[in-house]
């Protein structure tokens, strides 16, 4: 390495040519280290990886937490005794993260092989629906079949799905759920929403996150052909949303045995402020509204006629769809309107129906914070399971990424349900569905620790004066004494000047301690391999 002159240095004038001229001394493979390093980091944190937080743990997974109250009946007859929901989760360790787990699943998914019979639906209002029925199912290579429609008098139990957004029977975690469930002798049929699974519009209605007819007469028209079939439904994402509200509206009148919501998103209004907060969300909400303009651009013919198509061309998130379309074809006055109104949060205390909600707190699309905890636990009908890792839908356990964790905890649930020896006890909550338990105002408030929450009118004022004469409070007990005075002032100038060259020198700064941590990489690196080599050597002397 050659010296610089001194000639040189005078010559140079910017202290970012300086460190730029450092930077150039630093041997390449430093910097590819530093790089690589970074990058790492990066994406450690960016994709929310969490492979070391399960190296720590042992690759034990990390427990199942149940929001129920343990003295209900739900609880000692059914929920006691759900091995799964009492377990750990632990996620596929090549797909440790919430992202990577979610893009895999939209991808790939390792769906077993299902093939249906599709029945043909239609609405009072003209609306054309597909039915799908699990035909046969394939086991490596050795199929079951179930043949022929199901028996008008069969007491075989019978599964309806509700996909998600613009999801249809042949996603992969759609066809992981009816593979289970036929496999043990149910009968499964995919409930596809109005316009997907290759079906047409043929009516002005379109469904949407509170559309809950569709739902209504599916399952009132399997009910009256299969009447001494139990019926049991599982909604996913925006269809857990819809079939919590249809059972909170129907109430006892619902012709279910059991129900179960998987990552639901709860509160629309929270889900969309939190899909515009990071990157990451920003990017999903982008890839959802690629998603339902490829829908809309499927219903050209209808959607051009009754809605705003102009907005829905130029869509470039969930909100600006449901503005120019959703909205409209709802009759909502506004975006927030139909968000506050359709969000299922606002139900679930009227769930009269036993009722398992799954959720991931790590869910990259709805969010932790819209989760009703006390709504839920006050409901006896109802069980909140929530796992700490998962992100929306997906749940892949084992180093195949082969099964799907809410799938088996499903299938355990519905079946002690369905072999109870008695009638669950069904519990009337004290919540009326007209009358929501969460706040309805169109302010949502951010706490000090990111948390997101609605807050009325009335209370933000109330909020606003206790600030204010927090504020007062703080301020008089927290005035430095006399006594401290002199330090304040020989300190205060000198941060002032640190902040002043911070923020005019801030690229010279990090360049700096990049140099910093790339110079003394080599001498950290040598004392800790010394240090952890004379460790080893002690703990096998005195072995």
């Amino acid at each position: 390495m050659e010296p610089i002159n001194r000639t040189e240095l005078t010559a140079i004038e910017s202290p970012l040519e300086m460190v730029l001229t450092a930077a150039s001394l630093i041997p390449i493979t430093h910097h590819l280290l530093g790089f690589s390093l970074i990058l790492i980091v990066f994406l450690y944190n960016f994709l929310e990886i969490h492979f070391l937080q399960d190296l720590f743990t042992g690759f034990r997974g990390q427990p199942v937490v149940l929001n129920i109250d343990t003295c209900s009946q739900l609880y000692r007859d059914v929920v006691s005794k759900c091995k799964t929901l009492h377990g750990r989760y632990l996620s596929t360790p090549w797909l440790c993260s919430p992202n990577l787990q979610t893009t895999f699943l939209h991808y790939f998914g390792n769906p077993p092989a299902v093939s249906y019979k599709r029945h043909i639906f239609m609405t009072s209002d003209g609306g054309t629906l597909a039915l799908d029925w699990v035909e046969n199912a394939q086991v490596k290579g050795l199929a079951f079949q179930v043949d022929g429609p199901v028996q008008k008098d069969g007491e075989n139990p019978i599964l309806i799905i509700v996909p998600g957004l613009t999801s249809a029977s042949d996603s992969a975690y759609v066809k992981h759920l009816a593979f289970i469930m036929a496999k043990r002798g149910w009968n499964v049929v995919v409930s596809n929403h109005r316009g997907l699974g290759g079906v047409s519009i043929t009516s002005d209605c379109f469904y949407n996150g509170g559309w809950t007819e569709d739902i209504r007469n599916v399952i009132n028209h399997i009910h009256c052909q299969y009447p001494e079939a139990p019926l049991y439904v599982v909604g996913t994402s925006i269809g857990a949303n819809m079939l919590i509200k249809y059972l909170a509206e129907e109430g006892m009148n619902a012709p279910v045995v059991g129900a179960a919501a998987i990552c639901s998103p709860w509160d629309l209004l929270i889900c969309d402020r939190f899909m515009n907060r990071k990157l990451i969300q920003r990017l999903y909400n982008k890839a959802l509204a690629v998603g339902l303009k490829d829908y809309a651009q499927m219903h050209e013919a209808v959607l051009s006629r009754i809605s705003n198509w102009e907005g829905v061309q130029k869509s470039r998130s969930v909100r600006d769809f449901d503005d120019a379309a959703t909205r409209v074809l709802g009759n909502y006055e506004t975006v927030d309107t139909y968000y506050r109104r359709c969000s299922s949060a606002n139900f679930v205390g009227s769930v009269m129906v036993p009722l398992l909600c799954i959720s991931a707190l790590d869910d990259p699309i709805c969010t932790r914070e819209a989760i009703p905890w006390d709504e839920c636990r006050l409901n006896k009908n109802v069980v909140l399971a929530t796992t700490e890792h998962g992100g929306h839908l997906p749940f892949f356990e084992g180093l195949t990424a082969t099964s799907v964790w809410w799938v088996r905890a499903v299938d355990e649930f519905f079946s002690i349900l369905q072999s109870s020896p008695r009638e669950i006890e069904i519990s009337v909550p004290s919540v009326n569905p007209g009358e929501p338990s969460i706040d309805q105002a169109p302010y949502v408030h951010l706490c000090q620790d990111g948390m997101v929450g609605g807050v009325s009118d009335e209370t933000q004022v109330e909020h606003q004066e206790q600030n204010k004469s927090g504020d007062r409070i703080h301020v008089e007990l927290n005035q430095p004494p006399n006594t401290d005075q002199g330090m304040a002032t020989i300190v205060a100038p000198v941060m002032k000047r640190l902040n002043q060259l911070s923020r005019q020198n801030r690229t010279s700064l990090w360049l700096l301690a990049y140099i910093a941590f790339l110079t003394t990489w080599p001498l950290v690196g040598s004392a800790v391999s010394v240090f952890f080599r004379k460790r080893f050597q002690a703990r096998f002397s005195s072995l």
